[in-house]
This record gives C-alpha cells, structure tokens and sequence, in this order.
C-alpha cells in the first residue's frame, strides 16, 4: 500500500480512500452527506467547542459527537480519569468497581432508579428494555411512535426517524414483516389506547430525531396513567435527553416516573457505552438473577465507565442553568435573523436542546416535521453554515447540542453567521424553486 501523507490530506482525499474500505465511508449512515449533498469533512481533532478537520479547518460545532459530549471536546477531567483507567488495563471480562461507581452515579442523579444493567450503545439497552418487558408481562405488542428513533434493532426501526428519516429509506429492507408484527406505531403527541395486549409502550419523552419536538402538555402523564391501568411498562428512551435536559434527565424535568429508563450518549464521556435502568422487581429479572437473557463481552468497559463517571460528577443543578441560558440565547438569536432573511422558521427548545424546522407553524409529530424537511430548505443553510465555520448536523432530522464549553461570544457569533447565511440559504433555494 502506497504511503499516503495525512498530514497534507484533503476532506475529498481522505473521503475517496475511506470509500474503498468503508461502507459508504463512513461508519454511521448520520455522517454521511447524502442528505445535503457534498464530501463530509473529516476531523482530526476537537477541543472545547471547536472541532479541526484534515485540512486544517476550525468549526463551531453543534453536533458534539450528537449529543455524546457535553463538557465540551477533551474534557480535562474526562481525559485525565481515562488514561488512569488505561494504565490499569482496557478490558477484562471481569467486574470493576468502576461499573460499580457509575451505576452509582445514575442511581443517585435519578429517582426512581434501582438497579442498572451497563450496555455498549443505546441500541442495544433499547433492545434489551423490549426483551424484559416483554418477558416479565407474557405479552408481545409494543407501542412505539413515529419519527420516535429507539437505536436500529428490527423491532424498532418502523417509522424512525434520525437517519433512517433523512436517508429516506423505508423502516429498512432486511427487516421482515415477522419482526415488526408486534409493534404498534402511532402518531406522536396522540394519546392511545392500550390494550391488555401491550407489553410497554417506548417514548422520547422529549423527541430529538426528527427534530426536536416536545410532548404536549399531558401526554407523558397519560402515558404513564394509561399504562398503569393496563399493566404495561412505560419505558423512557433518555438515550439523548438523560442527564442532557436536567440533571436527572427528563424524568426529574417533567416528575414523571417510567418503569425503565434507557441511557447512553452523555453517560459515556464520550466513550460507546449504554444503560437500562428501573425498578429492583424489574430489572431483577434479567440474567443472572432471573430468566431474561442480555449479555456483553465488553459492557462495562472500564474506559467508558472512567470516563461517564468523569462527566456525570462534574454535572450540577448549575450546570443546567448554564445550559439552557446558552440554548435559549442561540435559539432567540437563530429566530430572529433567518426570520430576518425572510425565511419561515421554528426554533424549538426544551432546556438545553434545539431543533431547527423550516415550517410557518410549531412542529408537534413526525408528518409535520417531514413536511419541513421537504419544502429542501436546509441544505442550503447548512452549506452556507459549513462554509463559515459553523458545524451543524447534515441530516434535517438532527438537532443542535450547544454544550458547556460553548461560550457567549460562541453564540453571538454563530447568530451573527447565520444572518448571513439564512440570506445566501434563501436565494439559493429560490432560484431552485
């Protein structure tokens, strides 16, 4: 193989070489920029709230690893409590008292919690939450919502939303009607009945993959109220709102106590790792205390638990404070000059998340969000972003993370960006419609 200098490497280089041994070179549908159009950039290296890329270029990045990072790229205290873990060894298929200290960690930020069983991703505690359901009931149907996206197990990919929605694809080809047989999918924020047939119903109580799009008021209540009276469980995928919305992610926001949580992302520092929580009589009846089988040769990694126990300790009632004052800047300031620009807008925030919609109206359910989406303004404004230093998602379903490390003048600057931006966005897309 021809030696190759990566220090002198293009985003387009390093793109066609990626191509030849990944998948469509890239190792998540999310990052690639079919949805946009264009080459993604490839980074090398990301500090506080900037990113670098191969080329050498800075950006101001909203992705934040969607939503893994939260104390900013590099986190001192994250870093530091990861080379100690690996001096000691990286993996042993054996308990630590790391897995130990941040299982702790989540019981004590989250009322209600028990017992915790540490995964390696979101899907995989999202999958495992069905199996426990679904075996400590005797039933099989699962409700689920639309534009809802539960991590790209069979049985949940029906109607997600995240990549599948911005890729176009159908629930995905390769999953048989078989393993979508049980699973219900309704519109979101539409309270349903629920039968004595339904094992759980499965919810963003906050949803942040077609956008972000809020529950309406009383629909987790009733969610929980209703499920109560048919002996079903209420399962809380916090994958991206737990420990990002509040300090005991959404449930403590809205007092609205499920029967299983589902974390990942924040809980890791940055590191793949993921959990499903709940109550002792519950989760007792995964393996090796009860008959439902879930297993990991590397759940528990003490890597990832060093680093999640880093970034949770360093999590305070301030720190959301600071959080949301830092969205709810970003997303006045966002309103005010695309609106500016003449361009339809709906910046919607729930505490330190927020999605952009180009929509005349608030965007309350997954049609909504896909009539937003198609009306193809945002990939003109995410390019006319990209290229003045502003990194958002390149998929139209995604949402913003402003994290701790980003600063004011970071916000003044990034809306002052996107006065210019909206403007170049709204030409383009005129002249193409």
């Amino acid at each position: 193989m021809a030696v190759i200098d990566e220090d002198a490497m293009t985003n387009e280089a390093a793109f066609a070489r990626a191509c030849t041994s990944l998948v469509g070179g890239v190792n998540s549908p999310v990052r690639s920029f079919n949805a946009v159009g264009g080459v993604p950039f490839f980074v090398r290296e990301g500090h506080g709230s900037y990113v670098v890329d191969v080329e050498g270029r800075r950006y101001l990045d909203y992705i934040q690893s969607y939503g893994a990072i939260i104390h900013g790229h590099g986190d001192q205290r994250i870093l530091s409590a990861l080379y100690e873990a690996a001096r000691r060894g990286t993996t042993f298929g054996a308990p630590t008292l790391g897995e130990v200290r941040l299982a702790e960690s989540i019981k004590a930020k989250v009322p209600g919690v028990d017992l915790v069983r540490l995964t390696n991703s979101g899907t995989e505690a999202t999958m495992t939450a069905l199996r426990l359901a679904r075996g400590v009931t005797g039933r099989s149907k699962i409700i689920k919502f639309e534009g809802c996206y539960h991590g790209h197990s069979d049985a949940l990919l029906a109607a997600s939303g995240s990549g599948v929605a911005s890729l176009g694809l159908p629930a995905s080809v390769g999953v048989t009607a078989a393993a979508v047989h049980d699973t219900v999918v309704l519109p979101f924020n539409e309270v349903p009945q629920i039968g004595e047939d339904i094992a759980a119903v499965i919810v963003e109580p906050v949803a942040a993959n077609m956008g972000l799009v809020p529950a309406a008021p009383g629909f987790l209540s009733q969610l929980r109220s209703l499920t109560t009276q048919a002996g079903a469980l209420l399962i809380f995928d916090e994958v991206i709102t737990g420990f990002r919305v509040a300090d005991g992610g959404a449930s403590t926001l809205f007092g609205i106590t499920p029967d299983l949580w589902c974390f990942g992302k924040v809980i890791g520092g940055g590191l793949p790792v993921g959990a499903l929580a709940g109550r002792e009589d519950l989760m007792a009846q995964l393996a090796p205390t009860g008959p439902v089988y879930q297993a990991g040769t590397l759940s528990g990694n003490p890597l990832a638990t060093a680093a999640g126990a880093a970034a949770l300790d360093q999590l305070n009632v301030a720190s959301y404070r600071m959080l949301a004052g830092r969205a709810e800047q970003l997303a006045l300031g966002l309103t005010k000059v695309i609106e500016e620009a003449d361009l339809a807008v709906q910046v919607q925030r729930v505490n330190g998340l927020l999605g952009l919609f180009f929509a005349d109206e608030p965007v309350t359910n997954y049609r909504q969000a896909v009539a937003s989406v198609e009306r193809g303004v945002y990939p003109y404004f995410f390019h006319a972003m990209l290229k003045r230093g502003i990194a958002l998602a390149p998929g139209p379903y995604e949402i913003l993370f402003p994290g701790l490390a980003h600063t004011v003048d970071d916000i003044d600057k990034t809306i002052d960006i996107a006065s210019a931006a909206a403007a170049e966005a709204r030409d383009q897309w005129h002249q193409h419609h």
